[in-house]
């Protein structure tokens, strides 16, 4: 297999497109505002309950800077909300590298666009698990996917993105893009690719000790089998 080894990036990347998708909402009065402020032609990516808060947050904006991700994609989210984030279109606009002029072309392909900054927290596993009355089938279903999935792409390409995965952050990252003129540094993105890739081998660590420790019978007790 081949590798992309890449000797050129900007220290700077201005934030142009930012990918939000999150369980808990707090600090979005925040974040939403202050970006918008920030840099008003900034567009904003989002599914479900969060488009719905940045409807709210950003007003009359919201119809020129703010679009659901099925209506990017083309893909309606599947029911329940099981497939929304998973697609070729996203983690192109993820992992592509700037200075690549094949990942360029493949933007253009298909219409998509970099995205700056993915703003993830995911679904809330422990607190699911901590519920006297949880099942197994109650833990598997707040397995989240997608949102590891795009914290792990953003995090990857730090050269670029800037993965946001705890409101704490969000006040020293729109410091940084007020003095920057709406831009990321190399040793921002770097430090928040570490903090997310420990945040979803501490979230896989919670699922693979609860499920070890459950027994079949347990699990058997969840379902009808055929």
């Amino acid at each position: 297999m081949s590798m992309n080894i890449v000797e050129r990036i900007d220290d700077l990347v201005r934030v142009r497109h930012v990918l939000i998708s999150v369980s808990d909402k707090a600090g979005l009065d925040l974040l939403i505002p202050r970006l918008h402020a920030i840099d008003p032609q900034i567009r904003f990516f989002s599914t479900g309950g969060t488009y719905a808060r940045l409807r709210e947050l950003l007003g009359g904006d919201a119809a020129h800077c703010l679009a659901q991700v099925s209506d990017y994609t083309g893909q309606p989210e599947t029911q329940g909300g099981l497939v929304k984030t998973l697609d070729f279109k996203i983690y192109l606009g993820l992992l592509t590298e700037t200075h690549n002029e094949s990942h360029q072309s493949d933007l253009q392909r298909t219409q998509a666009v970099p995205i700056d900054m993915v703003v993830v927290n995911l679904y809330p596993f422990q607190a699911t698990i901590a519920k006297a009355d949880a099942t197994v089938e109650h833990a598997r279903g707040n397995i989240d996917i997608g949102g590891p999935c795009m914290i792990r792409a953003s995090a990857k390409n730090f050269i670029r993105v800037a993965p946001v995965v705890d409101p704490g952050d969000y006040e020293r990252i729109l410091n940084e893009l007020t003095v920057r003129q709406g831009c990321t540094s190399l040793n921002l993105r770097y430090e928040l690719a570490c903090k997310a890739f420990a945040h979803t081998a501490q979230y896989d660590r919670h699922i693979a000790d609860y499920l070890t420790h459950q027994s079949i019978q347990s699990v058997k007790a969840c379902y009808r089998t055929a």
